[in-house]
């Protein structure tokens, strides 16, 4: 069919993670699922030179971690910030040579080695199976919006982006796949100019993304769903497994009973990094509690506005906004005094403690209020 033939099977990803396997983590929660999505900043392509000279090199602009509970009746989009500090492993660069390992900013996984290499990244950062994954691009990305005619998002302020070339009035706006593009990338002249902004804006549109198709039945119905299925691959690569309309047909159904309200959205704790606050690092334990939760598909929630009367602090005093440490709820969790180097639990995480509460926002949340 011509959704088939739309797909580009990353083959040689799951050459490299087969060769690596005995390394990866075992799935611990029967039924859940994993998926990397990853949005390329290739200029390469169909319709992407216009934002800029192709390097021959692609980094990953966005990357999120979709976890799939079990049932499907909840879904939890982590964001991994690019200038997150990293161990990449050794990685197959395209031109056939290995790269050393290292310790660098997360998006250079991408650069060197690709999806395989974000992957195997990823899993050594967090520990938990990455079962799928999928790589779009620019082109991609605008075509899947314009196909279900636009998507609105509330701007509490006029923008006016000369870079991005977007100029939008305050208030409740619907934008095209070209405004959209602009409007999820754009940092410096939006908010604080901080790379955590962007994500809070990227979460938020993908939100809205997910309440206009649940509004126009897509989901429910073949005949809309097609046209966005065949948009969304025209620019899209994934695992094998997924490369056919049947794989990205099955997991886009399975979505269309979670309530809006159970698909949530946030970003791994960081804070600046101790040795450069152009970088960040991670926030411990909470970053580990927080994959822990995923990994056994157990239960978190996620507000606005999380209880500051944690006893945990941020190891990095002088990090920009508020650190991680300062909006967990650490009183739902269970877990102890939340001091780092506690051993996980061996029984099952939702035997042990409630939900806990991280910093986010649910696709049932309306950006103008």
């Amino acid at each position: 069919m011509k959704l088939d033939g739309n797909i580009r099977p990353d083959e040689a990803a799951a050459r490299e993670l087969a060769r690596y396997e005995k390394e990866r983590p075992t799935s611990l929660a029967k039924g859940a699922q994993n998926i990397l999505l990853i949005g390329s900043d290739s200029r390469s392509g169909n319709g992407n030179a216009q934002y800029g000279r192709d390097s021959g090199t692609e980094r990953s602009d966005t990357t999120i971690l979709l976890h799939l509970g079990a049932g499907r009746r909840t879904a939890t989009a982590m964001s991994l910030p690019r200038d997150l500090m990293v161990d990449v492993p050794s990685c197959l660069r395209t031109d056939g040579t290995r790269s050393q390992p290292t310790f660098a900013m997360f998006n250079y996984a991408f650069q060197v080695g690709g999806s395989a290499c974000t992957i195997r990244t990823v899993e050594k950062l967090t520990d938990i199976r990455v079962d799928h994954h999928v790589v779009i691009d620019f082109h991609g990305f605008k075509e899947m919006v314009d196909a279900v005619d636009g998507v609105q998002v509330c701007l509490k302020e006029p923008i006016d982006d000369k870079a991005a070339k977007l100029k939008l009035p305050a208030g409740r706006v619907t934008l095209d796949g070209e405004q959209a593009l602009g409007y999820v990338r754009a940092r410096k002249s939006l908010g604080n100019g901080s790379d955590t902004d962007r994500m809070d804006r990227q979460q938020r549109f993908l939100g809205a993304l997910v309440n206009k198709v649940r509004s126009n039945d897509v989901l429910l119905n073949p005949v809309k769903l097609y046209p966005v299925l065949d948009a969304a691959t025209s620019s899209l690569t994934t695992d094998p497994d997924l490369a056919s309309l049947r794989g990205l047909y099955d997991l886009v159904r399975g979505l269309r009973h979670i309530p809006t309200k159970q698909v949530q959205f946030l970003t791994v704790p960081r804070e600046s990094y101790v040795y450069n606050a152009n970088r960040d690092q991670l926030v411990e334990p909470e970053a580990e509690k927080l994959f822990e939760r995923l990994r056994r598909d157990a239960p978190l929630k996620v507000t606005k506005d999380v209880p500051r009367d944690s006893d945990s602090k941020s190891r990095n005093p002088g990090s920009r906004g508020v650190s991680y440490g300062q909006s967990y709820d650490y009183g739902e969790y269970g877990y102890g005094n939340g001091k780092s180097g506690e051993k996980r639990p061996d029984e099952p995480v939702s035997s042990v403690s409630p939900a806990p509460t991280f910093r986010g926002n649910t696709a049932a949340e309306d950006g103008c209020g």
